[in-house]
């Protein structure tokens, strides 16, 4: 039963268009955040050094694969930078008012995608 939801899981995302892709990758880093939220509250500390790393890698993987062909790339890479270095201060200093301040830039950047891809 597992091995037959994994096989759908990889299929659904193979299946995926770029802007899809882009809006799950949002919609993980906006669940990791709050997760690290929710494990800061709760004083997991393994949960939210696991949901913290989790978002760095989303947001690493978002860096490096900007299409520098596009002018506005140049501009997401310096936002993904700052959320970067947002996402170190919040795993050095677990400091919850970090992450509330990240969770609506992500929103905001999310929403714009979706908005696009709309259009598009």
């Amino acid at each position: 039963m597992a091995n037959g939801y994994q096989s759908y899981k990889n299929q659904s995302v193979m299946t995926m268009t770029p802007g899809e892709m882009l809006l799950l990758l949002y919609d993980e880093l906006t669940k990791r955040l709050v997760r690290a939220e929710m494990a800061l509250k709760k004083e997991d500390y393994a949960l939210f050094d696991a949901s913290v790393q989790r978002s760095v890698d989303i947001v690493q993987y978002l860096k490096d694969t900007l299409n520098f062909n596009y002018e506005i790339s140049r501009e997401l890479n310096t936002m993904y930078d700052f959320f970067l270095y947002e996402l170190s201060r919040v795993s050095a200093g677990r400091k919850a008012e970090v992450i509330e301040e990240l969770k609506p830039l992500v929103k905001e950047l999310r929403d714009t995608f979706a908005e696009a891809a709309k259009r598009a």
